[in-house]
């Protein structure tokens, strides 16, 4: 475990420790980013044939990870890091804050059961508060900044339309900050982070922060939303 894991452990525990755990029995009903009710994109990446893929940050990689595999027509979601070099993409060097990266999520699915704009709501209503500038709730520094990484132009295009459209509609009481560069590459983060919200739901911090998330998409996506999450290592499995 390495040191800023433990650091994010005991800073939860310490604060919100057996309070979060008796909200998680009764049922967790916010998060430390509120859930913001908003508009589908008013377009949209075409449908294509094969598997494609999203990448995006918005803080700890968890919560991220946590959601989307909960969500309909996601075939793989991997926890990593982008926007740094190979030499970097590792946990202990990513919290200094100094590397580039940010903790991302490499999202695999099915164009025909999910879209990438359908992805991208998701990611601006309940994943993370996409006003937040290089923080997400207790999460501090550029490594937890909102980001999306675009494979191509299509999907740089809509992603850039999809943010000038919510700001003009003014669904947050301040402007998106998420910034939107080109993917030059993903790196899949340790094994320990993988599957981390399921491993682990009585765990503070994914109690406080995370579980909320997968609520919200449950209630806001219920169409979007299955039950049984589709887990990094059900993947490895079968393939």
């Amino acid at each position: 475990m390495s040191p800023r894991h433990f650091s994010r452990l005991s800073l939860c525990a310490a604060a919100i420790g057996a309070l979060a755990v008796a909200a998680f029995s009764a049922g967790p009903s916010r998060a430390a980013e509120e859930a913001v009710v908003i508009p589908p994109p008013a377009i949209d990446v075409q449908a294509a044939d094969g598997i494609q893929t999203a990448v995006i940050a918005g803080g700890c990689f968890w919560g991220v990870q946590g959601v989307y595999q909960h969500t309909a027509g996601v075939l793989n979601a991997v926890s990593g890091y982008s926007g740094g070099s190979k030499m970097t993409a590792n946990y202990t060097m990513i919290g200094t804050g100094t590397t580039g990266h940010a903790e991302s999520v490499e999202i695999k699915y099915d164009p025909k059961k999910i879209s990438y704009g359908k992805i991208l709501q998701i990611f601006f209503s309940v994943v993370h508060d996409p006003t937040q500038l290089n923080r997400q709730g207790p999460d501090v520094g550029t490594q937890y900044r909102s980001a999306i990484f675009t494979a191509n132009d299509e999907q740089k295009k809509v992603a850039e339309a999809y943010i000038a459209q919510l700001n003009a509609a003014k669904v947050y009481k301040k402007p998106i900050v998420t910034k939107v560069g080109p993917l030059q590459a993903f790196f899949a983060a340790e094994d320990y982070h993988q599957d981390y919200l399921t491993l682990h739901p009585t765990q503070p911090y994914i109690v406080f922060n995370d579980i909320p998330k997968i609520e919200n998409l449950k209630k806001i996506f219920a169409e979007n939303y299955i039950e049984k999450p589709t887990l990094v290592s059900s993947a490895k499995a079968t393939n």
